[in-house]
């Protein structure tokens, strides 16, 4: 057996081709990039959040990070604001311009949004049934080797 040639890793490789290829498309509709359409969603979701909080949730480093801001704010889609509790830091705000560019990218029209509700809609059962089998997965790709003497 090819251990790099596995279905089941094949499996997980597919979905993540297929999913990038749906927010790809929604994304180049709006005329955004993939990690901008993120970096909107994740804004949006949470309001005022620091360029490290973005970076880390969306698995960027700082740098990358930035200059995406950079660029978004540059476009008017994106505010950079000082933090009342700190005013070191700088939080980050959707526009009126960047909100209706998120809605252009996911709302309705969107491909990801569409096929993301029908997985939603799949039985409970199932989705627990899954959830179960992925936490398997993830436990054994992640647990430490045990050192071996």
């Amino acid at each position: 057996m090819n251990l790099l040639n596995n279905e089941l890793l094949d499996s997980f490789i597919q979905i993540q081709k297929a999913l990038y290829s749906l927010i790809k498309k929604d994304a180049d509709r709006a005329g955004l990039t993939v990690v901008q359409v993120k970096a909107l969603y994740k804004i949006h979701r949470t309001p005022d959040v620091g360029l490290r909080e973005l970076a880390g949730s969306l698995k960027l480093t700082n740098s990358t990070m930035s200059g995406v801001v950079d660029r978004l704010v540059a476009h008017q889609l994106l505010e950079r604001h000082t933090s009342s509790a700190d005013r070191r830091a700088i939080t980050l705000k959707l526009t009126r311009k960047g909100e209706e560019k998120l809605e252009e990218a996911t709302g309705t029209d969107s491909s990801y949004t569409t096929k993301i509700m029908e997985l939603t809609a799949m039985p409970q059962e199932d989705k627990d049934h899954l959830l179960r089998i992925h936490h398997l997965i993830l436990d054994v790709l992640t647990a430490k080797e045990e050192n071996k003497k």
